[in-house]
Order: structure tokens, then sequence, then C-alpha cells
């Protein structure tokens, strides 16, 4: 290796665009939280049906008791 010279690196200008290209393809993904965010809106949807049946069940029961016993002290 003694009195070689040694070439100095090329550059890949193709290389760069594409570690780019893989880098801003990477954020795009990572940093998208269209899908969780649809998924915790989901989650709401589908707690919120549940309070409004079990409401809606309890409170049911008790208004036709109240419905009845009002029918039947006025008629």
């Amino acid at each position: 290796m003694i009195g070689v010279a040694l070439k100095p690196k090329e550059n890949h200008p193709n290389m760069l665009t594409t570690y780019e290209f893989v880098a801003a393809y990477m954020r795009a993904r990572v940093e998208d939280e269209r899908g969780a965010s649809l998924v915790e809106y989901a989650l709401l949807v589908a707690l919120i049906a549940v309070v409004c049946i079990a409401a809606v069940t309890l409170l049911g029961k008790n208004a036709s008791n109240k419905f009845s016993s009002v029918g039947s002290s006025i008629g």
C-alpha cells in the first residue's frame, strides 16, 4: 500500500435521494395517527351505545311502571 494513491469515495446522488425517500416514507407512516384516532372514536361510540342501552333498559322499566301507576290512579 505504500505509494498507492487512494481514490476519494465517489458521491452517489441516488443513494441520498433514496435515503431521503425512505426516511420521508417512514416518518409519514409513524406520524400518521389517523388509524389510532379512528380506533379511539370507535371505542367511544361503542361505550356510549352501551351506556345508552343500559339507561333505556333501566329507565324504560321505571317509566313503564310510573305510567301504569298514573294510568291506574286516573282510570
